[in-house]
């Protein structure tokens, strides 16, 4: 059976504000962008997440957008086909080394190490710099960027 990744086996560490994009009606603009995106993922195979998305996620839809918890739950559940990285001694270690050589906040810090950790070449995100390398992994704007700009298409 043929893979279902991209060609360039490109793997994105998907943010928490993308996220919350994807359910923000507010900014349709940005929604429409930020849900092709996650197609493109979902289809292709190529998204990831860490436990620190997902319970950040959680709070923010639930306290913020006020989606219902159960809607919330639901998506949660959807997104454990992503095998959600564990935040780990290791991940933390590597996070402290981010966040002294690239001066990010901690929390950046975190979700660029657990992209690494979980085998993401890319980390998909409306916080950090687009295009900006840390280690390895690029940073994108789904603002700025396609999903075909990965080979990602529909």
């Amino acid at each position: 059976m043929a893979s279902a990744l991209p060609e360039a086996g490109a793997i994105v560490f998907v943010d928490t504000s993308v996220l919350l994009a994807a359910d923000d009606a507010h900014d349709a603009t940005q929604q429409t962008l930020v849900r092709a995106w996650m197609q493109a993922l979902w289809q292709h195979r190529a998204g990831r997440v860490s436990t620190q998305v997902l319970n950040a996620y959680y709070v923010g839809a639930t306290r913020h957008f006020c989606l219902p918890q159960g809607d919330a739950r639901a998506k949660l559940r959807r997104m454990q086909l992503w095998q959600p990285w564990q935040i780990d001694h290791q991940t933390v270690e590597t996070a402290w080394g981010v966040e002294a050589r690239f001066g990010l906040p901690y929390w950046d810090a975190l979700i660029v190490a657990s992209a690494a950790q979980s085998g993401a070449s890319h980390v998909l995100s409306l916080d950090l710099q687009h295009q900006q390398q840390i280690d390895g992994i690029t940073i994108l704007n789904p603002l700025l960027a396609t999903p075909g700009d990965l080979g990602l298409t529909p």
